[in-house]
């Protein structure tokens, strides 16, 4: 009888699983499925001790399920991707496995890994699958089969793709009879700091229902309110997305079946452009691994001189810089592991443009923070904010921080609620707080801004005019 091994890494989910479902497809085979905690590797690449705890318990929530379907969920802890490649071997030998079944993931150590796996399991069948993308690296190109460099016309060409025909969605496993499973403890070995179930939910029936619930009452919706952080006008999905909780095909479907005109421009059409963007990065990061190793995609801006400034970092990280909507946003990332989309463009620029400091420092302190950690996602953000990147924002438009707050925050009310010590401050006042406390004579438990934004553009703007014609 076949043993079918099941390697979960970032798709803790039953349904809509490709490589669940494909291990699962033959009744007679001996299925069981596996996790390897990797803490050094993790600990390398900064994940966020919040991300953490949420891989824990969805990974506990996993095991639970599968065992429902007769699937023992194992689990064993090595440091790094080295030591995974002989822990699966080793595994597979013990457990007499012929079919190994897994997610593809998109980063160049986890491509090597795979690699080496593949040529080290030579006597095992293994099976990968494009599980977390709609579309698979590769099958959006332009006419001349290379990859895009512009969004928009990545977008275009996708929708023509979805609209030719839509990527099917599997069904979770049925019940395989006669197994008797017994839970193995799972502990990752990694810090892990508590994040609040409310907003993230802690398991994938929690997430499919929140997936119901935005697209139903918020989707059509989404294009007016995602702009302001005082709304709840996001999905909060991101996190269940970073870890597989939910696919993005999933949420293509459910979008359709409540907005069934979002392929043609329609109610929906806008948060399936955040997807698509997500699968954008993706892409890119297939085709330019270097994106992966800290590189810049438009070369000649890796010749900015950046300044280093610990003080300056460490006051953007804390929230202390005296320009509210920044400190606000910064604020409630640290603590909750999750910020406002548009707030991440706003202290992204803040940290690049005003204070002129290395995009790949920012890049660095968000994955350690966020609950949504995603490597490809995350470097496209920071890239496109820096002016670096695929599709970036010229490096001549920058960001004012107190018009952004006036525009998207305009009564202070997110402000508010993340900066305590402003809460006196009246109105539209909130956002250049001590232009107010000076004409009331009043003082302010809050730090005075940073940077001049004015002085600090022009710097900006010459330090990238140098490095362009350097």
């Amino acid at each position: 009888m076949p043993t079918h091994l099941i390697w979960f890494r970032t798709d803790l989910r039953l349904h809509d699983n490709l490589a669940l479902a494909a291990a699962c497809r033959d009744s007679k085979a001996n299925v069981i499925a596996l996790f390897i905690s990797t803490p050094q590797q993790w600990h390398q690449h900064n994940m966020a001790p919040r991300q953490a705890a949420f891989m824990q318990t969805h990974l506990q929530a996993l095991q639970s399920g599968l065992a429902e379907k007769g699937i023992p969920l194992l689990f064993r802890e090595v440091p790094d991707f080295t030591a995974t490649v002989n822990e699966l071997a080793r595994f597979c030998a013990e457990q007499n496995v012929t079919h190994l079944f897994y997610n593809y993931q998109y980063e160049i150590n986890e491509r090597q890994r795979d690699a080496r796996v593949e040529k080290t399991l030579n006597e095992v069948v293994c099976q990968g699958f494009d599980d977390s993308v709609m579309l698979p690296p590769g099958s959006v190109m332009t006419g001349n089969h290379q990859m895009y460099k512009v969004f928009t016309p990545f977008k275009n060409a996708y929708l023509k793709r979805l609209k030719e025909g839509l990527p099917e969605c599997v069904r979770a496993p049925a019940v395989r009879e006669g197994k008797d499973v017994t839970a193995e403890a799972i502990t990752l070995g990694y810090p892990q700091q508590a994040f609040d179930q409310e907003y993230f939910p802690a398991d994938e029936k929690s997430a499919l229902a929140r997936l119901r619930h935005f697209c139903q009452q918020q989707a059509a919706e989404y294009e007016q309110q995602r702009d302001f952080p005082a709304i709840e006008g996001t999905s909060r999905l991101s996190a269940c997305l970073a870890l597989g909780v939910l696919s993005p095909r999933q949420c293509l479907h459910r979008l359709l079946a409540e907005c069934p005109d979002t392929l043609e421009g329609g109610a929906g059409a806008v948060w399936l452009n955040e997807l698509i963007w997500r699968e954008f990065y993706r892409h890119l990061m297939t085709y330019h691994p270097e994106l992966c190793r800290h590189k810049p995609f438009i070369t000649w801006t890796d010749k900015v001189q950046w300044r280093n400034d610990p003080h300056a970092l460490k006051a953007w990280q804390e929230g202390n810089t005296g320009y509210p909507i920044v400190d606000a946003a910064m604020r409630q990332l640290n603590e909750t592991g999750w910020m406002h989309n548009r707030l991440r463009m706003i202290v992204a620029s803040f940290l690049v443009k005003d204070l002129l400091i290395d995009w790949r420092e920012g890049e660095r302190y968000f994955i350690s923070q966020l609950i949504d950690g995603d490597l490809a996602a995350n470097n496209g953000g920071w890239q496109w904010a820096a002016s670096t990147g695929t599709d970036a924002a010229p490096y001549f438009r920058i960001f004012n921080p107190t018009t952004q707050g006036e525009k998207f925050d305009k009564e202070g009310e997110f402000i508010r609620r993340w900066l305590p010590e402003l809460k006196t401050v009246p109105g539209k006042a909130i956002h250049s707080p001590w232009e107010w406390a000076q004409k009331e004579g009043i003082e302010l438990n809050y730090p005075r801004p940073i940077v001049d934004h004015k002085q600090a553009r022009l710097k900006t703007l010459a330090a990238y005019e140098a490095a362009r014609i350097a």
